[in-house]
């Protein structure tokens, strides 16, 4: 299980990183007014296979909700990710559908 405690917040690079294996998985976002649109994740080879990634997503989701921020996922993986999770859905902002 990933901590909640080891997420960082770059706002610099506009990403969410979280170390793992000696490496950065990364989920770059684009933050306007109250919503926040993840553009991109990417996730090392080493944990592609283990359910790092969903751990991932509901770490940076539950960061986004508490900041009060609608989600807007614009990268495939992410919105899929998103489809099959509905408690995330009431994450969208009105007339997003995915």
């Amino acid at each position: 299980m990933v901590e909640a405690a080891e997420l960082i917040d770059n706002d610099f690079l506009r990403q969410f990183e979280l170390k793992v294996d000696n490496q950065l998985a990364t989920i770059e976002y684009s933050l306007q007014e109250r919503k926040i649109f993840l553009t991109k994740l990417v996730i090392p080879s080493s944990v592609e296979n283990t359910n790092f990634k969903k751990d991932f997503l509901e770490i940076v989701f539950e960061n986004i909700k508490e900041r009060n921020l609608s989600l807007v996922p614009t990268s495939p993986e992410i919105a899929k990710f998103v489809r099959s999770n509905r408690k995330y859905k009431r994450m969208l902002p009105v007339g997003v559908r995915i």
